[in-house]
């Protein structure tokens, strides 16, 4: 639901139209089950450092990053 609902609520909250989602697992506790059966893309993983982490040590756990594209042409729209 949240993936049809989102574009057009944020149309209207800001003015713009999202491409493409973005969701962070945490690979310590769970195995993204429901987004890998939804279609949802991994991409790939953190490095646990966090936004405000030390450099070079992981501070926080570990997350797979997943994209879920909103439109066929999101790479297009998001190269130029």
């Amino acid at each position: 639901m949240a993936v049809k609902q989102l574009p057009g609520d944020w149309q209207k909250q800001y003015q713009i139209t999202p491409v493409l989602m973005e969701t962070f697992v945490e690979t310590d506790r769970f195995a993204g089950t429901c987004y890998k059966a939804a279609n949802w893309v991994s991409v790939g993983a953190t490095k646990g450092r966090g936004k405000l982490g030390p450099s070079g040590k992981q501070s926080v756990p570990i997350k797979d990053l997943l994209l879920y594209p909103l439109r066929k042409d999101f790479r297009r729209i998001l190269t130029t």
